[in-house]
């Protein structure tokens, strides 16, 4: 999921209204799919386990502008429009650059 060192990666907070929870998961999801058709390498849509109203959206760009033709667009609008009612506002996305990432298998082993 997290990028290379030198890309860029976009964190959006959503807090869904009272009861309305499972309706914004089925209504958002397929929007944050949707990052991959307007060049993102990978994307998360994730609900706490504690806390099932928050929801967290990740996805991984080259560059903040693929990210900006991807939230601004025609597409996304019409879906934050027909999700409205279902999340609390203000939506405030973060770009943050990776600078480091990993996984186990690409440690090397211990002799």
């Amino acid at each position: 999921m997290i990028g290379e060192p030198g890309t860029g990666m976009v964190e959006i907070r959503w807090v869904a209204n009272p009861f309305r929870a499972d309706k914004f998961e089925r209504a958002w999801l397929p929007a944050a799919e949707a990052a991959l058709d307007y060049g993102a390498r990978s994307w998360a849509f994730v609900r706490s386990r504690e806390d099932p109203q928050q929801f967290v959206q990740y996805a991984v760009f080259a560059d903040k502008l693929a990210f900006e033709r991807y939230w601004y667009s025609e597409e996304m609008a019409e879906a934050r429009a027909e999700a409205s009612g279902l999340f609390q506002v203000p939506i405030l996305p973060i770009w943050l650059g990776v600078v480091g990432s990993g996984t186990p298998a690409e440690q090397p082993a211990e002799r």
